[in-house]
């Protein structure tokens, strides 16, 4: 673990569909759990945007080239790029991707780095923020209250003028993210 620290408020079982399995205790061949029913199969993950102006910061010069790009923007018009402290995968769909299979090349990781101007370091949230701003419709962007980010790092260092855009979440938190070592909430 990387010192993100996660708080459950509610467990993921009681806000999404239970499999028929959970009931008789056989084994269940695959989990087949929907968050939200206007998840489609195609989509790879459902993921939640990061609560933090780091894409915009991250993506400044691809913004400066391209004024009129939603990349690093805020939600819900902008693409400010994912947050990997929750996610669910569909490793079948991902598996069977044609397109995945491509996109984990590394010549079309260069690509996508290259286009954007991307030099990240946080692994797999920055490989797949990448293929979010150039495939959106492959993820299912769930909301704020799964993964509630606490840190107010950004806000602190440059960037208080936009914090709130991003920050902003309304709704009944069901996880705390506590990263930049945030303190959690005792409720």
């Amino acid at each position: 673990m990387n010192g993100t620290c996660v708080l459950m408020k509610e467990t993921l079982k009681s806000s999404v569909t239970p499999s028929p399995y959970e009931e008789t205790g056989e084994r269940q061949p695959s989990v087949n759990w929907a968050v939200s029913p206007h998840q489609t199969q195609n989509q790879w993950a459902p993921w939640s945007w990061t609560s933090q102006p780091l894409e915009l910061h991250t993506f400044w010069q691809f913004r400066h080239e391209n004024p009129q790009t939603r990349v690093g923007g805020p939600p819900p018009e902008g693409l400010p790029g994912f947050n990997s402290g929750v996610m669910l995968l569909n490793l079948e769909a991902m598996r069977q991707s044609p397109l995945y299979s491509r996109l984990l090349e590394p010549a079309q990781v260069q690509q996508l780095a290259d286009k954007y101007h991307f030099r990240g370091h946080l692994g797999d949230q920055d490989f797949f923020t990448m293929i979010g701003m150039e495939h959106p419709k492959l993820f299912h962007v769930l909301d704020c209250t799964w993964n509630r980010q606490l840190c107010t790092w950004w806000r602190d260092h440059g960037y208080s003028d936009v914090f709130e855009a991003y920050f902003r979440c309304e709704g009944h938190v069901k996880i705390y993210h506590g990263n930049c070592n945030t303190p959690m909430p005792e409720d």
